[in-house]
């Protein structure tokens, strides 16, 4: 895979320094303007601070990159950007267009670039559906071929948890909680759902991805961290919401890749903005975890 750097991501591979991958669908998607332009430097910061260097990938001009500029930040986060998965990237960079990555795709750019530590908000996994074909989403595939240990506060709440779940399992994805037992749900610090196993530390967190790797396991380790226990919503009140939301895109006839979008905005206008409150607390959270965990890996090299 080609793979255009920036030049500080290039010298911190280089050089054997942390490196954290950040997705850039949360900056084109994720969040309204301008509000998402704050969303990605906070991130990057975040990263920064914690002792490592960001590393947003993305699809400008054809070219697939891993660490943007100020200006390119801007770009993405100004224009209206394709959502890009793995399946898009053929495509996105044949026809020279932008492109904002996807869990997935960011995932796969990651472990390509060699960088082993990723950060995101919440994976997807298989939605709720009322008969017909399962929807499952690419990131559980992805996360079962590609290297990288990924942080994220669990899996979407308008997700089919106990499905996803089940199927982390089934792909053989190993699923850490982060002095957490529970699955999170997003939005919320627990699911219900118990973990096989957790790690309270980071430096136990780094000994579990060495062991993942030095076993010669495939794909990527999940790492479970729950949302700030001061912004978490009760799982009632956001089972309410994503219900309501749920019914909202059904008469709406909404499919495929529009419908998480839909969701994540309408709980968001019901809770009356609390949900993007808890969102981008979550996503620095866990981009600060994961600088940690890539700085702990890098002192083991």
């Amino acid at each position: 895979m080609q793979i255009e750097f920036s030049s500080a991501v290039r010298a911190a591979l280089d050089d054997r320094r942390p490196v954290v991958a950040l997705e850039s669908t949360i900056i084109a998607h994720g969040f309204p303007r301008p509000e998402n332009l704050a969303v990605g430097r906070a991130l990057e910061a975040a990263v920064a601070e914690a002792g490592a260097v960001p590393a947003t990938i993305a699809v400008l001009d054809g070219k697939i990159r891993a660490g943007l500029t100020e200006e390119e930040l801007v770009r993405l986060a100004s224009a209206d950007v394709a959502k890009c998965s793995v399946r898009d990237l053929p495509a996105i960079c044949a026809r020279g267009l932008d492109g904002a990555t996807t869990v997935a795709a960011t995932l796969r750019v990651a472990a390509e670039a060699g960088i082993t530590v990723f950060a995101t908000g919440g994976i997807g996994g298989v939605h709720r559906t009322a008969g017909g074909p399962a929807d499952i989403s690419a990131d559980l595939p992805e996360l079962a071929r590609s290297h990288a240990a990924v942080v994220s506060a669990g899996a979407k709440s308008i997700l089919d948890l106990p499905a996803t779940v089940e199927q982390l399992e089934t792909y053989g994805i190993p699923v850490i909680g982060y002095r957490c037992d529970e699955f999170p749900a997003f939005h919320c610090r627990g699911s219900g759902l118990p973990l096989a196993h957790r790690a309270d530390s980071v430096a136990d967190l780094a000994a579990i991805v060495r062991a993942h790797r030095g076993l010669g396991l495939p794909g990527a380790v999940l790492i479970c961290n729950p949302p700030p226990e001061d912004v978490a919503m009760g799982s009632d009140e956001i089972e309410a919401l994503v219900g309501q939301a749920i019914r909202a895109a059904e008469e709406a006839g909404l499919t495929g890749p529009r419908v998480t979008p839909f969701l994540l905005a309408e709980i968001n206008r019901l809770s009356g903005g609390r949900t993007e409150r808890v969102n981008r607390a979550l996503a620095v959270s866990n981009a600060t975890l994961a600088a940690s965990l890539a700085a702990a890996l890098a002192e083991g090299k």
